[in-house]
C-alpha cells in the first residue's frame, strides 16, 4: 500500500465535488496522505483552477453539480483539447452517464460512497505520470 500512496503523492489531483462534507473528508484524508491536490465545488470553478494550475495530472469529478456538471466539464476540457485523465465519481450508475463520460475518454468510474482504498488502488493502476 505504501508504494501506491507514494505514486499518489507524485500527482497533482483536482477534486471536483459540490458536497462540502464529502469534499472536507476527502481533503482531510489527502492532507494526511501528504498528497498534492486542489479542489473545486463545480465545473466552472474547476475550469478556473485548471487555468491557474497547468500542472494538474488527474481530475476526479462528480457528475451532478450546480452551475456546470461533470459531463459539461468533460465537454469543455475536450473542446479545449485538454487531455487530463479523469475519474468520474458518482452515485449514478445509469448507462447514459457512463456512456457520455466514455465519449470524452473517461474509462474509470468510482461509485459513491467514496472508498479511499479503491481510489488509491485505481490511481496507482493508472498510467498518469512517468
Amino acid at each position: 500500500m505504501q508504494e501506491k500512496i507514494n505514486k499518489l503523492r507524485q500527482l497533482k489531483i483536482l477534486f471536483v465535488e459540490d458536497e462540502e462534507d464529502l469534499l472536507s473528508i476527502i481533503s482531510d484524508a489527502l492532507t494526511k496522505l501528504q498528497a498534492n491536490f486542489v479542489t473545486a465545488t463545480n465545473g466552472v470553478k474547476a475550469l478556473e483552477v485548471i487555468d491557474a494550475n497547468s500542472d494538474i495530472d488527474l481530475i476526479v469529478t462528480d457528475i451532478n453539480m450546480p452551475h456546470m456538471n461533470g459531463l459539461e466539464l468533460l465537454k469543455e476540457l475536450s473542446d479545449k483539447g485538454m487531455k487530463i485523465p479523469v475519474i468520474i465519481m458518482s452515485a449514478h450508475t445509469e448507462t447514459e452517464y457512463i456512456n457520455k463520460a466514455k465519449e470524452y475518454g473517461v474509462t474509470e468510474y468510482l461509485l459513491k460512497p467514496f472508498d479511499f482504498i479503491k481510489f488509491i488502488d485505481l490511481v496507482a493502476s493508472l498510467n498518469v505520470k512517468n
